[in-house]
């Protein structure tokens, strides 16, 4: 069974170069252990996922959006090239969702925000020391471990973009870490880490903007979110984990463009079986999918593989982080991290009214839409994935190993 062909993604924008398994097929119909076939719900079709097979290039153009690099990436300022950037996690954080009203003031920063070498430098070199779990038989080989999340709270809040200004942003939906507001610093991950997620040592936190039934004008939140962090390359040389506090942007909040069949950038339709993932139909505007079966809205958003090793940010949230191309990273971003992958599920199927985000309620398109990740996990916990499953290239689920 698959899924109808897609046209080819834009050819102004990286190819994709994994195609992800449908995590909602395995859930809902509990798929045996060491199953060669994994679902894929976004790449259109499937492929076979045992026997060292690797993935041909998805078509699902309208899946995944892959903005370009831009001009700023070849030579951003700050410290001398290093691999080193991550700050310091607290050895014992508290489960509390809220901050307590006597901590000191902080004032949250933005523009090039400089790495702490030292704690990366300890964290690459507990990476480096690792040994490998032994792998129980049966373990595909997609290189990937994930949290799955659940919709969390809403907030005109940005901590990324909006730092210390409530109120500042669209409307966003949050995921993972509870106590996140615009006045959440990477400190915060460590020390309130209540969160959505499973594993609960991902303390990060996830948002896109919010989602809206054009008809009533409600709120459609997700029912199904994972974070994959995966690697996208064929091979996995020069793997390093992902470092603590890093914050990143993928797409465009301020884009404004039709999303009709086939656009890239556009929600789509997904369930287990066949059917278009463009829907059966069209919203009255063009710009949304109307899902036919047991198909529900879903989209897709992937992330960069490549950091500079300098910086937990930069002026305009992307320009510290970059694309790899075939196998390796630009010179001017050395470093291979895993790279997160939004899978996100709506309980919606469409309607001839269509939906909204708050990133764009007047062109009523699904260009502008989204994602902001500010990453924080247990060290220890993101290294022994990051070696197990993405260096060693054996899927992993929340927890290690999947079967």
């Amino acid at each position: 069974m698959s899924y109808a062909s897609l046209p080819e993604p834009d050819a102004s924008q990286p190819p994709p170069r994994h195609r992800p398994p449908s995590w909602f097929a395995r859930n809902r119909l509990g798929m045996a252990a060491g199953a060669a076939v994994a679902l894929v719900i976004a790449a259109a079709g499937v492929y076979l996922g045992s026997g060292g097979v690797t993935p041909e290039p998805s078509n699902a153009a309208n899946a995944l959006e892959y903005p370009s690099p831009s001009a700023g990436q070849v030579g951003s300022p700050g410290a001398a090239a290093s691999a080193s950037a991550t700050p310091a996690v607290s050895a014992t954080p508290s489960a509390s969702t809220t901050p307590s009203t006597a901590a000191t003031p902080k004032v949250p920063t933005t523009g090039w925000i400089p790495v702490d070498r030292a704690a990366w430098k300890a964290q690459a070199d507990a990476y480096q020391a690792l040994t490998v779990d032994p792998v129980p038989a049966g373990v595909g080989n997609l290189p990937e471990f994930r949290a799955d999340c659940q919709y969390s709270h809403r907030l005109p809040d940005d901590p990324i973009v909006a730092p210390g200004l409530p109120g500042a942003s669209h409307m966003h939906s949050f995921v993972g870490n509870k106590a996140v507001d615009a006045d959440t610093v990477a400190g915060d991950l460590t020390k309130f880490t209540a969160t959505s997620c499973k594993p609960v040592q991902d303390h990060s936190a996830y948002w896109v903007p919010t989602l809206y039934d054009n008809a009533t004008g409600k709120p459609v939140e997700t029912t199904g979110f994972r974070v994959y962090y995966r690697s996208l390359a064929k091979n996995s040389t020069g793997q390093m984990p992902m470092p603590n506090g890093l914050r990143m942007i993928s797409g465009d909040a301020k884009k404004k463009k039709p999303t009709p069949r086939g656009a890239t950038g556009q929600f789509y339709c997904a369930f287990y079986g066949p059917g278009d993932l463009d829907g059966i139909a069209r919203s009255t505007n063009g710009n949304w999918p109307i899902c036919g079966g047991d198909a529900t809205l879903h989209f897709m958003m992937q992330f960069p593989d490549c950091w500079d090793g300098k910086h937990l940010d930069s002026p305009n949230h992307k320009d510290h982080v970059a694309y790899g191309s075939g196998n390796g990273c630009p010179s001017s971003h050395p470093v291979r991290i895993p790279a997160i992958t939004f899978d996100i599920q709506y309980p919606a199927k469409g309607t001839p009214a269509g939906y909204y985000l708050s990133s764009d309620k007047e062109g009523k398109s699904a260009s502008s839409m989204h994602g902001d990740a500010f990453v924080m996990w247990d060290v220890n916990t993101m290294n022994k994935r990051t070696k197990n499953c993405v260096l060693q290239r054996r899927t992993c689920d929340n927890y290690g190993y999947q079967k």
